[in-house]
């Protein structure tokens, strides 16, 4: 097992030793996971919830954010407790992990990657309709991107997550307030009852397993070690930064569904599902509050939208180049946290090919509708990967792989167990309404 330090150093070399209590300034990789954790499709999904069943799963999108809290700590634990990275964890389980991770990470970055671009082309066409089509933008939003990644070290992509998640928190808040919402059954909905409702219990679970973040989660730890924190002294730190990723995670999702409850329920206005849907809220807004309002939310639908794909840009680049060191043969320290910390994993052939893969092969998606059977593939693995995480998890942290201390007591045991079950039965839902028949 690689040796562990309380001293990480930047890739200026400089020793940054853990401070002796945490603080609010410390604070960082957990903006950068609730902004990339909560796209635009997290928020149509609640919005969604609102309209169809008012405040009435309320509570399950707070349980949502306790489950996220629980697994993004479970990454970042392992990271910091280790001294390894996930994937080096991963790897130590079996080759069967390897060969997941790799099927999964090159099918789930090619449609993800037009899902990106397309989600932050939608809000500005909106907001320029005599401009750009809807392909241009979004080839532009990915080339963006792709420069802005390639070319900035994580202090920089840190500190523009943070003002972007400033202006998704402001617009957020700010239609929360301007819907009115009543406090009373607010309250209520924090009691857990279920909907009278066909299949009430799974899209109750579908919005608790939908809150913020897929691989961005697994990413965590990788953000964690890229800040500059590598030794089980910076525990507390990581611990009270993951806390207010999903406490500013809850803003967000709590915000949408209060403006889908009054806004949307109240009126029996239907919206579309998927990103398109946010953009039917900005014409009910429009309508409702005026222009000034609409455009207000499109500029932060754009924040949510673009936060996610260079947080993806970033994030899972870093896993994708420490798993091509793993591939490699690893030396003692190849597949360490401090290499992250480094910053030699941002300049790394691997976490650029990445970038790229991500960039310019799905451009072709946004110029045909996307192949079938691919995005059947892709809907597949999207569902195994969180049981695959919650599970690897806990088995990671209950071996003898994780120095005793910093092992999973009777409390993270139950929530990644309870975690990994709600997404084992997700992820069978998601199998299950394939439409396998025309697979074939």
């Amino acid at each position: 097992m690689a040796e562990t330090t309380d001293t990480p150093t930047h890739a200026t070399g400089t020793p940054v030793p853990p401070p002796r209590r945490s603080t609010w300034r410390h604070i960082g990789p957990g903006i950068v996971v609730a902004a990339t954790g909560v796209g635009a499709g997290d928020l149509v999904a609640t919005l969604i919830a609102g309209s169809n069943f008012g405040y009435t799963l309320l509570w399950a999108a707070v349980i949502g954010c306790l489950v996220k809290i629980s697994l993004a700590e479970a990454a970042g634990r392992w990271h910091l407790a280790t001294g390894r990275t996930l994937f080096d964890g991963w790897h130590s389980l079996g080759r069967w992990t390897t060969v997941f991770f790799a099927v999964y990470v090159v099918v789930w970055g090619f449609v993800y990657g037009a899902a990106a671009m397309a989600s932050s082309a939608l809000p500005l066409q909106a907001l320029f309709p005599d401009g750009w089509s809807l392909r241009t933008w979004g080839i532009v939003c990915g080339l963006v991107g792709l420069v802005f990644v390639w070319f900035n070290r994580y202090a920089v992509f840190e500190k523009v997550m943070t003002l972007l998640v400033g202006v998704m928190f402001v617009v957020t808040v700010y239609l929360a307030v301007r819907v009115t919402p009543n406090l009373g059954d607010a309250v209520a909905g924090l009691l857990p009852v279920l909907p009278d409702e066909k299949d009430s219990v799974l899209n109750t679970l579908g919005l608790i397993g939908g809150v913020g973040g897929t691989i961005t989660l697994a990413a965590y730890g990788y953000w964690v070690n890229a800040k500059g924190w590598t030794g089980p002294g910076w525990m507390k730190v990581m611990r009270l930064d993951n806390r207010v990723a999903y406490a500013t995670t809850g803003v967000f999702v709590v915000a949408m569904l209060l403006v889908g409850a009054e806004l949307l329920h109240s009126s029996q206005i239907a919206i579309s599902s998927g990103d398109r849907g946010l953009l039917d809220l900005s014409r009910v807004l429009e309508s409702e509050y005026g222009t000034v309002t609409a455009k207000l939310f499109l500029i932060g639908f754009f924040a949510t939208s673009f936060t996610s794909l260079i947080g993806v840009w970033h994030g899972v680049s870093l896993m994708f180049a420490d798993f091509v060191a793993r591939l490699r043969g690893p030396s003692a320290d190849t597949t360490t946290g401090a290499e992250v910390a480094s910053g030699r994993r941002e300049r790394s052939w691997a976490f650029r090919a990445y970038l790229l893969w991500l960039t310019f092969p799905p451009m072709v998606l946004l110029f045909q509708d996307q192949p079938f059977r691919l995005v059947i593939v892709y809907g597949v693995l999207g569902a195994a990967f969180m049981p695959f995480l919650a599970l690897t998890l806990v088995w990671l942290l209950n071996s003898s792989r994780t120095p005793r201390e910093w092992r999973n007591g009777p409390l993270s045991n139950t929530m990644l167990a309870g975690a990994g079950l709600l997404f084992v039965v997700l992820c069978v839902k998601q199998v299950w309404d394939q439409p396998w028949s025309e697979f074939f």
